[in-house]
């Protein structure tokens, strides 16, 4: 057990051993995504689901933890997997290197007891959100761009996503101001701080709410969604 005492103070030891027992599903392996799975396996989630169709590039190399300069032109997913075989090789890691989509969603996510979004465009965010709402699952929402991050935890029928992206465009502000290495890292941890929580049944959710992150001016504030 010594690899989680310093999760003791915070956790009780009976928590702990109850994280094996979970599966996690994140959908997306980049810069959000790697760093909530380097997150949930140093935590000792015992099962975590890596989804993601695309291959390292060297345009990830300034912010994804799982890239580095040998493994471009590897696959995200699969670089989870032999990520964790090296930091925690208790946690299982299951790679889907394919596109998510409305047509394998279902299929990919039920027998989850949680899933978060790390995914990259606003179309998919809302499919993830109906088929975890289907199949009665706990969602995780994360976004970044340039300075900004936002958070917010999706309970079935909260359908929050419906007010965060209520004009439904296509295109979202990322592609215009880009993402630094220490935006997806700060939404990452607070995506995994409200996954424990969620498990685990305590502490307060950011539920029918987004926390939208400033790291220009370090101003962080709640808008509800009633």
């Amino acid at each position: 057990m010594g690899r989680y005492d310093r999760n003791m103070n915070m956790l009780s030891k009976e928590e702990n051993e109850r994280l094996r027992s979970f599966k996690v599903c994140v959908v997306g392996c980049g810069g959000l995504g790697g760093y909530v799975i380097e997150m949930l396996g140093r935590l000792g989630i015992g099962h975590i689901t890596a989804v993601d169709k695309d291959a390292f590039e060297e345009s990830n190399l300034n912010r994804q933890i799982l890239s580095n300069v040998n493994n471009l032109g590897q696959y995200k997913a699969l670089e989870a997997k032999r990520r964790m075989e090296t930091v925690n090789p208790d946690v299982v890691v299951d790679s889907i290197i394919a596109e998510f989509n409305d047509k394998n969603a279902e299929g990919i996510l039920k027998g989850h007891n949680l899933v978060i979004d790390a995914l990259d465009n606003i179309q998919s965010r809302l499919m993830l959100q109906d088929i975890c709402e289907k199949l009665n699952i706990p969602l995780i929402h994360g976004a970044i761009a340039g300075w900004y991050g936002q958070v917010t935890t999706i309970l079935p029928g909260d359908r929050t996503l419906n007010y965060i992206y209520k004009n439904k465009v296509q295109r979202g502000i990322e592609k215009d101001l880009g993402n630094p290495s220490f935006t997806p890292a700060l939404v990452a941890s607070i995506q995994v701080s409200e996954a424990l929580k969620v498990l685990l049944g305590r502490g307060d959710l950011l539920r029918k709410e987004v926390l939208y992150i400033d790291t220009y001016t370090q101003e962080y504030h709640k808008v509800r969604f009633d």
